[in-house]
C-alpha cells in the first residue's frame, strides 16, 4: 500500500514538473518572438528612414535604387497589413494572401537585387538597367496596390451593405414602436368619448321620465274618463322597490305603533 502511494506521489510530481516545464518552453518562445518581431520592426524603421534619407540627399543611380526601394517596401507592407486585417470579417481573402505570398517572393527578391546594386560600383553598368528595374518595381507595385485597394473596396462594400440592412431594421422597429405608443392614447379617447356619450344620454333621459303634474280641467269642460282600474293605481299593485341600505348609513328606526 505505501509503495504505491508512493509511485502516485512520484506521478504527480512528475506531472506538475512536465507542465511546468511545457509552460516555461512556451512562455520562452512567446517572448523571443515578442523580441524578434520588435528587432525585425526596428531594423524595418531604420532601413526605410536611411531609404528616404538617400532618395532624397542623393541623385544619380544611388537616389534612384533607394526610391525603387522604398516604393516596393511601402507597397508591399501596406498591401500586408490590409489583407491581414481583412481577413478577420472575411474569410474568402485567404486566397488573396496566398496570392500575395507568391507576390512577396518576387518583391523579396528584387528588393535584394537592389540592395546588392547599392553597393556596386559600377555605375554606369546599373545606370543601364534602371529601365528594367523600374519597370519590374512598377509591376510589383501595381499587383500589390490592385490586391489592397480591392480588399478595401470589398469591406467598404460589406460595410454599407450591413448598414443599409440595419437601417432598414431600425425604420420597422421605430415604427412599430410609435404605433405601440398611440394605442394607450386612442384607447383613452375611445373610453373618454364613450363616458360623455354615457353621461349625455343620461341626462336628457332624466326629465323624460320624471313624473308630471296630473292635467287640469279647463272650467266648463268635461272630466277626463278616468283610466281602467288596473292601470288607475299601478303604485297599490306594484309598490317602489325599497332604497338600497349601505354599510356607511345609519339603521332607520322603526315608526312607533302607539
Amino acid at each position: 500500500m505505501e509503495a504505491a502511494l508512493i509511485i502516485f506521489a512520484l506521478m504527480v510530481l512528475f506531472t506538475f514538473l512536465g507542465l511546468g516545464v511545457y509552460a516555461t518552453v512556451k512562455v520562452v518562445q512567446a517572448t523571443k518572438r515578442g523580441v524578434d518581431r520588435t528587432i525585425t520592426q526596428a531594423r524595418r524603421t531604420v532601413e526605410d528612414t536611411t531609404l528616404r534619407a538617400k532618395s532624397f540627399g542623393q541623385v544619380g543611380v544611388t537616389g534612384a535604387l533607394a526610391q525603387l526601394r522604398l516604393d516596393l517596401r511601402t507597397s508591399m507592407r501596406a498591401t500586408e497589413q490590409a489583407l491581414q486585417d481583412g481577413v478577420r470579417a472575411d474569410a474568402s481573402l485567404h486566397e488573396s494572401i496566398a496570392l500575395f505570398e507568391r507576390l512577396s517572393a518576387h518583391g523579396r527578391e528584387l528588393d535584394d537585387e537592389l540592395k546588392r546594386l547599392e553597393q556596386d560600383p559600377d555605375r554606369g553598368r546599373i545606370a543601364e538597367r534602371l529601365p528594367d528595374l523600374r519597370e519590374r518595381t512598377g509591376k510589383i507595385k501595381q499587383a500589390a496596390d490592385s490586391l489592397r485597394w480591392a480588399a478595401r473596396d470589398r469591406a467598404q462594400r460589406f460595410a454599407q451593405d450591413d448598414l443599409s440592412t440595419l437601417s432598414a431594421q431600425i425604420e420597422v422597429e421605430s415604427d412599430a414602436l410609435r404605433d405601440w405608443q398611440r394605442e394607450p392614447v386612442d384607447d383613452l379617447a375611445a373610453a373618454a368619448a364613450a363616458w360623455d356619450a354615457a353621461q349625455a344620454n343620461g341626462a336628457a333621459a332624466g326629465p323624460a321620465q320624471a313624473p308630471g303634474n296630473a292635467p287640469v280641467n279647463a272650467p266648463g269642460q268635461p272630466a277626463a274618463a278616468s283610466p281602467a282600474w288596473g292601470a288607475d293605481r299601478p303604485q297599490a299593485l306594484n309598490p317602489a322597490a325599497p332604497a338600497p341600505q349601505y354599510p356607511w348609513q345609519k339603521a332607520r328606526r322603526p315608526e312607533s305603533t302607539t
